[in-house]
């Protein structure tokens, strides 16, 4: 009788252990994926902002045509963030220069009376700003999952598991301490030109 408990002890042990490397090993594969979604919904919601800002640039050039400083710092800010492909890191700096040079472009429209009530300006602000929530969101999301990712990596028992299947932590898209200084500055508009 005890034979046969010691024997289904030590056939149950092992079996425990396979079913949990297997199941932490899928869970973190899911994570993965779900990083790899977030990431991929980020540069969909890019894509449509980097697609609208041209016609943006060209809308208020029409109306503010001495504005060239700010329409290039625009249409460079862009080409930066379009040839990024680098990490989640790199990525968001490309993103708040590109998000910075757009406000400069929305406080030079505030001075244009005729600009701020053109129809097609304004249905552009409108998706603009769709779009800027989208990001936020996809942000928002692809960060929870990196953390979620993170946590299964660096917590114990998951962590022996992911360390033997080489998954690695994920970095977050977040801004570094001197730009989160900078995006907290007001945006400065000179008109003296």
């Amino acid at each position: 009788m005890t034979g046969t408990i010691v024997l289904l002890i030590l056939i149950a042990i092992p079996l425990a252990v396979g079913i949990y490397v297997w199941m932490t090993y899928n869970r973190l594969v899911s994570l993965r994926n779900r990083i790899d979604e977030a990431w991929s919904d980020i540069q969909v919601q890019m894509k449509r902002r980097y697609d609208l800002v041209p016609n943006l640039v060209e809308t208020v050039k029409g109306y503010a045509t001495q504005e060239r400083d700010v329409f290039e710092a625009v249409v460079k800010a862009r080409s930066a963030a379009i040839a990024n492909q680098g990490s989640a890191t790199e990525q968001a700096k490309s993103e708040n220069m590109l998000s910075s040079a757009l406000k400069s472009l929305f406080a030079v429209a505030e001075a244009y009376p005729e600009l701020k009530s053109n129809e097609n300006f304004l249905q552009m602000q409108r998706d603009l700003a769709e779009i800027e929530d989208h990001i936020q969101r996809s942000r928002r999301f692809y960060n929870g999952s990196a953390r979620e990712m993170n946590d299964a990596i660096q917590q114990f028992p998951s962590n022996l598991v992911a360390n033997a299947s080489k998954f690695t932590v994920a970095t977050y898209f977040e801004l570094d301490a001197d730009e989160a200084a900078a995006a907290r500055k007001p945006v400065a508009v000179d008109f003296k030109r």
